[in-house]
């Protein structure tokens, strides 16, 4: 195992620098650039300063176990429906709230609309698959069309309507940080 290329990549993960993790580890950049080329060892203390910084520890660092799941299919799905707004939302990337970004499918049937979300941080993003849609950010009105999408900052209130009496839509939904 070279620990030097894994201390490199959770840095690089975790938006330092090596000069910030220099400095929460009070070591010095050039030792965390040695470390990194595999050029120098660290002490076991040191090992365990430099990972508590990057938020693990040597128990996970050593493991060579990667249980993280990263294709998803129907089976792994979470679907709810809700009879009063005519929807049902598909969570597709199963505990997606304790990521960055937390994608859904929702259908809306003829008619349907899915709750109104309060503002919050992040941003989000959806791609029409099937009919046609309104965003309603506020007191706009946006239509979204079958294969158009929306990008916004969620700093209004805001939900999805399908307005149609004849067809269903279908919109992959992104939010970031996870909201749904």
């Amino acid at each position: 195992m070279k620990i030097g290329k894994k201390i490199r990549h959770l840095r690089i993960k975790n938006g330092l620098t090596q000069e910030e993790l220099a400095d929460r580890s009070e070591l010095s950049k050039g030792f965390i650039s040695q470390l990194e080329r595999d050029l120098t060892s660290p002490s076991i203390a040191t090992l365990v300063d430099i990972l508590e910084c990057l938020g693990t520890n040597l128990k996970e660092f050593f493991s060579e176990e990667n249980n993280e799941k990263i294709c998803f299919s129907s089976d792994d799905y979470f679907v709810t429906n809700n009879e009063e707004l005519k929807n049902n939302v598909h969570w597709i990337v199963p505990n997606s709230q304790k990521n960055k970004m937390e994608p859904i499918i929702v259908h809306l049937e003829k008619g349907g609309k899915t709750l109104k979300e309060d503002p919050h941080e992040g941003e989000e993003f959806g791609y029409v698959f099937q009919g046609s849609i309104y965003l309603n950010l506020g007191s706009r009105k946006i239509r979204v069309k079958k294969g158009e999408c929306f990008y916004f900052s969620p700093i209004v209130d805001h939900y999805i309507e399908n307005t149609s009496n004849s067809i269903d839509a279908q919109v992959l939904w992104i939010s970031t940080p996870p909201n749904f």
